[in-house]
């Protein structure tokens, strides 16, 4: 129990971690952008994390409509 609770934790440590270093970059174009990259793209992520929200929420509505 304690090795699960030491990974999801390890997981939210380092999401969270990466989360703060790319909100201190910067997102200029040029030599600045090609030095200081983040390295998450966020509006990929949102993106792709609302996709998943929208597709669960269908599917519940679907299955629980039977």
């Amino acid at each position: 129990m304690k090795t699960l609770f030491g990974m999801i934790l390890g997981a939210l440590l380092l999401g969270v971690g990466v989360y703060i270093h790319d909100s201190m970059q910067t997102s200029a174009n040029g030599d600045v952008a090609a030095t200081n990259r983040t390295i998450v793209n966020w509006d990929v992520a949102k993106a792709d994390w609302d996709a998943l929200v929208d597709r669960a929420h269908k599917d519940w509505v679907r299955i629980s409509s039977k």
